[in-house]
C-alpha cells in the first residue's frame, strides 16, 4: 500500500483533482477515511530528491502543479517519487499502470546493482549498509 498502491492512489487523486479541483478530490479522500498517498517519505524527511528532480524536470503547469501543491499543503508533507511518477504518467499520457512499472523497474535495477556488488566483493550486502562505491 505504501509503494505500488501509493502511485495508483496518487494517479487517481491527480485525475480527480484535475477534473473536479484539488479541494473536491482531497475532500473525497477524507470522506472515505483514507490518508493522502504519495506524500512524505521516512528516508527523506526534508523531501524526496527523486520527486523534486522529476517534478522540476517536467516543469508542471496547472492543474497538475496546483493538485500536487494542495496535497502537500493538506498533508504537511512533500510529494514523494510515487506522486512524481503519477504526474509524469498524466503529463505524457501513459497507461495507468505506468507509475508502478516505472517504480518497479528502478527497484529492479537497484537489486541488480546490489547483487553485482555482492558477487564482486564476496560479502553479503545489507540494504542499510553504507555505500562504498564510486
Amino acid at each position: 500500500p505504501r509503494h505500488g498502491e501509493a502511485s495508483a492512489r496518487a494517479l487517481a487523486y491527480l485525475k480527480a483533482a484535475c477534473r473536479d479541483g484539488p479541494e473536491a478530490a482531497l475532500g473525497a479522500i477524507a470522506a472515505r477515511g483514507e490518508y493522502m498517498a504519495a506524500v512524505g517519505h521516512a528516508l527523506y524527511p526534508d523531501g524526496d530528491p527523486r520527486a523534486r528532480a522529476l517534478l522540476d524536470w517536467m516543469g508542471l503547469g496547472d492543474p497538475l502543479k496546483a493538485a500536487i501543491e494542495a496535497a502537500q499543503d493538506a498533508s504537511g508533507k512533500l510529494a514523494n517519487v510515487d506522486m512524481a511518477l503519477a504526474a509524469l504518467t498524466l503529463k505524457l499520457g501513459l497507461p495507468d499502470d505506468a507509475p508502478f512499472l516505472l517504480f518497479a523497474s528502478g527497484r529492479i535495477v537497484g537489486w541488480l546493482a546490489h547483487a553485482m556488488e555482492q558477487l564482486t566483493s564476496g560479502q553479503l550486502i545489507r540494504p542499510r549498509a553504507t555505500y562504498t562505491g564510486d
